[in-house]
Formats: C-alpha cells, sequence, structure tokens
C-alpha cells in the first residue's frame, strides 16, 4: 500500500519524442537535467532514446557522468560549466562540453591533454537572452581560442550553439532578432576556420512553431515530458506524471473553522475537511495555498488554508470522501483530474516549475507503460 507516490508514463516520454521527432528533419537532443524534469532522469533518457532522440542534454558534469555510469552511450551535451570542475573526467567520459569563455577553453586543453583524448565543444553564443555564451563582442577572441586549440589537435569544435528567449511567445520579434545574429555568428565563426557538425538553436517552442530555427539540431526539454510551452496548445502531446497520494484522515467541521497554519482559511459552511499527506517538502508549492487544485473522489476542490511541509487540507464540502480515498494533485487531465497546466495557473508559475518540482527522494516515484 502506498500513502503518496508520484507515476511517470515512460510511453508518453516515448511517444511525445516521437511526436517532436516528426516535427523535424533535424537530430532531437532531449534535455534530461533536473533529474529529467522530475521524471527520473536515467529512465527519461532511456525513453528518449526509444523515441527517436540522439542526443540527451544536462546541465552540469555531474548529470553526464551519472548517465554514464548508468550504461547509456548516446551523446550527451553538458552546457553549465563553472571554473575548476574536473573536465577531463566528461572529456574521458566522451562528454561533449559547452564553453563560451577563452579561459574556459583554455582548461578544456588543459583537461584534454590530462585526459589523453581531445575535448569535444560546443561553442555557445548569446543571441539575446543574456545569459550564458559569449557576446558578439566577446566571439571573436573566443573562436580565436577555439581555432588554435582545435589546430593544435586538443579540442574538436562540434558544435556551436544559442538559446531562445522567447519562443514560447509566437510571433516575439526577438526570435528573429536572434535567429540573425546566431547566422552571423556562424558565418563569423567560418571566417576563423570553424564549421561545426551541429548547430542548434531551437528549444522546445521552436521546434513545436520555427522550423527555420532548426538548423542540425534541436533541443526539446519540457514537451518531451508533454508538457506544452506554448499556452493554448497541446500539439498532440501527452503529460507523463501523476502526483497522488491518499487521504489520511477527514473530519467533519463547523462553519467558521480556520483551517492550517495561521487560519487563513475559514470555513463558510459546515464541511468536510480532507488530510492529504503532501506537503513543500514533496514538491507542493507553499503559493498553492487556498488555492492549488486537487481531485478526491468525483470532484476538484481546492486546497484549504496553508500549505504545510507534510499535508495539504483540502475542503471537500459534503462529498463521502473517506480515509484512504486518492487525492489526485495532478495527472494528464484525461480523467477529469488537474494538470500542471492547472497548477500552474493556480500558483503564479510554469509547468515546468510544477513537475519539476515532484523529484522528492521521500516521494516513491513508479513508472508505468512498456518501457518501465
Amino acid at each position: 500500500m502506498w500513502q503518496a507516490e508520484v507515476r511517470v508514463d515512460l510511453d508518453a516520454i516515448r511517444d511525445n519524442v516521437a511526436t517532436l521527432r516528426s516535427r523535424t528533419s533535424s537530430e532531437v537532443l532531449v534535455a534530461v537535467k533536473a533529474d529529467g524534469y522530475g521524471h527520473g532522469m536515467v529512465p527519461s533518457a532511456r525513453a528518449s532514446l526509444a523515441g527517436g532522440a540522439t542526443w540527451l542534454g544536462v546541465a552540469t558534469l555531474g548529470e553526464a557522468l551519472e548517465l554514464r555510469r548508468a550504461g547509456i552511450e548516446a551523446p550527451i551535451l553538458a552546457w553549465l560549466l563553472s571554473p575548476g570542475l574536473p573536465l577531463h573526467d566528461g572529456i574521458a567520459a566522451g562528454v561533449d562540453l559547452s564553453a563560451a569563455t577563452p579561459g574556459l577553453l583554455d582548461e578544456l586543453v588543459t583537461a584534454a591533454r590530462r585526459a589523453g583524448r581531445p575535448a569535444r565543444v560546443h561553442l555557445k553564443l548569446d543571441t539575446g537572452l543574456a545569459r550564458g555564451g559569449a557576446t558578439p563582442a566577446e566571439w571573436p577572441a573566443v573562436l580565436e581560442a577555439a581555432a588554435k586549440a582545435q589546430a593544435g589537435g586538443d579540442l574538436e569544435v562540434v558544435g556551436v550553439w544559442s538559446h531562445l528567449a522567447c519562443a514560447d511567445e509566437p510571433g516575439h520579434e526577438s526570435v528573429d532578432r536572434q535567429l540573425a545574429a546566431f547566422t552571423e555568428g556562424l558565418a563569423l565563426a567560418e571566417r576563423y576556420g570553424i564549421s561545426p557538425r551541429y548547430r542548434h538553436l531551437a528549444n522546445s517552442a521552436a521546434t513545436l512553431t520555427r522550423p527555420d530555427t532548426h538548423f542540425d539540431m534541436v533541443r526539446v526539454g519540457i514537451a518531451a515530458y508533454g508538457l506544452s510551452p506554448v499556452a493554448g496548445n497541446t500539439f498532440g502531446l501527452r503529460p507523463a506524471m501523476t502526483a497522488r497520494a491518499r487521504v489520511m484522515l477527514t473530519k467533519r467541521v463547523p462553519a467558521g473553522q480556520g483551517v492550517s497554519y495561521g487560519l487563513t482559511y475559514v470555513t463558510p459552511r459546515e464541511t468536510t475537511l480532507a488530510v492529504v499527506p503532501m506537503g513543500y517538502g514533496d514538491g507542493v508549492p507553499r503559493h498553492a495555498s487556498s488555492a492549488g487544485p486537487v481531485r478526491i473522489g468525483g470532484t476538484v476542490a481546492r486546497i484549504a488554508g496553508r500549505v504545510c511541509m507534510d499535508q495539504v487540507v483540502v475542503d471537500v464540502g459534503d462529498e463521502p470522501v473517506v480515509a484512504g480515498d486518492v487525492a489526485t494533485l495532478f495527472g494528464p487531465g484525461a480523467d477529469g483530474e488537474p494538470t500542471a497546466d492547472d497548477w500552474a495557473a493556480a500558483t503564479g508559475t510554469i509547468n515546468y516549475e510544477i513537475v519539476t518540482r515532484f523529484g522528492s527522494s521521500r516521494v516513491p516515484r513508479h513508472y508505468d507503460g512498456e518501457l518501465a
């Protein structure tokens, strides 16, 4: 018997990746960082490869090495690298690494010599997101350092890439500006003798809406897990995660009863309260206080009062809810349960954050489907 659980449909991840793969002639990289957006990094990686992905993407070197330790041999790109990391371990494991400064390229040269093999590098250009990547002013120095290291046999420039800021807003003018900046950056790279096999710019949203940004590879994240990056269009994707728990107890209380810490919710009538053993220690956002939708029995009700570390209280009115009934916080929505999008709307965030929160080690994660 389980008390609280997260269920992940691996077949949904596989099928979502296959859907995305059908929308492009480019190769597909699936981002499995942050423990597969809460879905489990290694199972999600395997499901993605089964769906037609040819690359995997992670933020950290540690995540990349974990995939290698799990026996995954597909190409992996890791892109969030601070100075002083053991880059030689990644190079030795055949992990592709991102670089955007001459300083990091120098570290990669040293690490490659220690590993006894060239570093496989993707140079990142900042085309307007103003986060990672070299600015256009810094780009020539990065290209010069990379060309020199490549000529010396210490690294191979496998890719040039950038990241879009507003592709989830179809028609946003910044996408065209970033695409033009990326094209200019590629042309300058050619003048330095750098002709990468992989040029990649498109994220999930651009993969679905901007085929002119696909180049040689697209990088998909949230869409692989069945959640749309573009409001109002599901693109035929199927959400893979369900979060649920069993009601711990119920109690009948009178009108005027304050509920949970601070007594911020007061019952408007005589009602039944159901205590559900999942809280912010398990991924439930505290911003879901008096807002998060939960399906119990045949009704969708709201969390009553503040979310606690280990539990929430739900006002179910006169519904005949009893201890042991299943309370579904979110799922695919096919049976009338709330979705991650519903939770995002209720808490003022995005669906990405909702599912990624539910990777708590306390709540068991179970897998469904043929791939489980």
